[in-house]
């Protein structure tokens, strides 16, 4: 009894020295409303910087000027989109249309574009900036302005001539995707099946030793698996998928990295950056396109048409009245391609490179415009994905390559 009566007061006096206030809190953390991600993302793509490697405003602007400082109707971006998804460092896209090079204009068109961003910041310099290293990406960052690096997607401006290397260095171009939609004077490409060098020319080693010792990413996206692979044993620093997914999603196409070149690349210390086109992202997707391109091209050889969008437009609304919508990628799926790469090496080799304003309607579901980065954010905080570790993918992987990629043209 004396042994019981003891625990009993012991019992009570500890209910009352935890007190009403102790009570409550037992109460209240057993009723604690969830995390709420959704605010935690927002927070997250606020307060980190967002790299992203591929965006094709100038391209979009080249025929149809529009003031992107202002909401635009069209496109993927503009200031107040990329304000509201926490954007600070799109890479501008220096496209070069690969038939451009046998005309002898790829020169002229890179120059062309690269002036069109110039006009963007002449423009808006409370707004933009352009960035030519990580450091003015960072500063930027810290002064509230939207950097505007360049890369340039496809090599045939280059023209034959290695001081041309130097040349887009200096008006500002970081990387240089190699090759683009057909196979060029520097590098095969993985939409041509004309393999004329099986992998580099013999220039196009000496310019990636020349993005070396300048100090110029270079870009394996478009790339045969031969160039890929010739790239890695001829670079001195770590090359970036500037917009490439995972093959492993759509066996068999050449245009996304297959598993052992990522793992490659991630030796090398690079970067691949996902692509949103969902035909990059699903097989369903990817199959759809496919067949869809195949049966306008045919139209147009039958039927005599004249290409243009309103053409095409016009062909895809008939075309879906008999096979059906598009497929659009989810979210999850767009997802599905940053774990793999991060399950084959580890989260410091991967990051974004969408394709805004280059891959047309084909974006993935909850990620249509630069406004939806918060949503990747809010994807991988439920995927498990820590805060440190978005905040890699978001632009540190990037920044990290960049300054590798300048240490290296340093020591050279």
């Amino acid at each position: 009894m004396t042994i019981r009566f003891i625990v009993a007061a012991a019992t009570l006096l500890l209910l009352v020295s935890c007190g009403p206030d102790r009570q409550a809190d037992t109460a209240s953390e057993e009723t604690a409303a969830p995390i709420d991600l959704a605010a935690q993302a927002i927070e997250i793509a606020m307060h980190s910087i967002i790299i992203d490697t591929h965006i094709d405003v100038p391209y979009r602007l080249y025929d149809a000027w529009e003031d992107v400082s202002e909401a635009t109707e069209g496109g993927d971006f503009d200031y107040p989109r990329a304000m509201a998804g926490g954007l600070n460092a799109p890479f501008m896209s220096i496209y070069t249309p690969a038939g451009l090079e046998e005309e002898g204009r790829s020169k002229e068109r890179a120059e062309e574009l690269i002036d069109l961003v110039q006009r963007i910041v002449n423009e808006s310099p409370d707004q933009f900036a352009i960035a030519l290293s990580a450091a003015d990406v960072e500063e930027q960052f810290a002064n509230g302005l939207i950097s505007l690096p360049m890369g340039m997607e496809n090599g045939s401006p280059i023209e034959g001539d290695l001081a041309n290397v130097r040349h887009f260095f200096d008006r500002g171009i970081r990387y240089i995707t190699l090759a683009h939609g057909l196979s060029n004077h520097i590098s095969d490409s993985s939409y041509d099946d004309n393999r004329q060098w099986g992998g580099l020319s013999d220039f196009g080693v000496e310019v990636v030793k020349e993005m070396n010792r300048v100090g110029i990413m270079v870009d394996i996206s478009h790339v045969s698996d031969e160039a890929f692979r010739d790239v890695m044993e001829v670079t001195a620093a770590p090359a970036i998928a500037s917009h490439s997914s995972a093959r492993h999603f759509t066996p068999g196409w050449e245009r996304n990295i297959a598993d052992d070149m990522i793992v490659r690349l991630a030796e090398n210390g690079g970067v691949v950056m996902i692509n949103y086109g969902s035909a990059f992202l699903t097989q369903a997707a990817n199959e759809y396109d496919n067949a869809r391109r195949d049966a306008f091209a045919a139209y147009l050889e039958e039927s005599g048409a004249e290409e243009s969008d309103e053409t095409e437009a016009a062909f895809r609304t008939e075309y879906e009245k008999t096979h059906g919508p598009f497929p659009y990628a989810t979210l999850d799926e767009t997802l599905d391609h940053f774990d793999h790469v991060v399950k084959l090496t580890s989260v410091e080799h991967v990051g974004i490179g969408t394709d805004y304003d280059g891959v047309g309607d084909s974006l993935p579901i909850g990620l249509k415009d630069v406004s939806s980065y918060p949503n990747l954010v809010e994807g991988l905080l439920r995927r498990g994905y820590s805060e440190d570790d978005i905040r890699k993918i978001l632009g540190q992987n990037l920044l990290r390559v960049w300054r590798e990629v300048e240490a290296v043209a340093a020591s050279m």
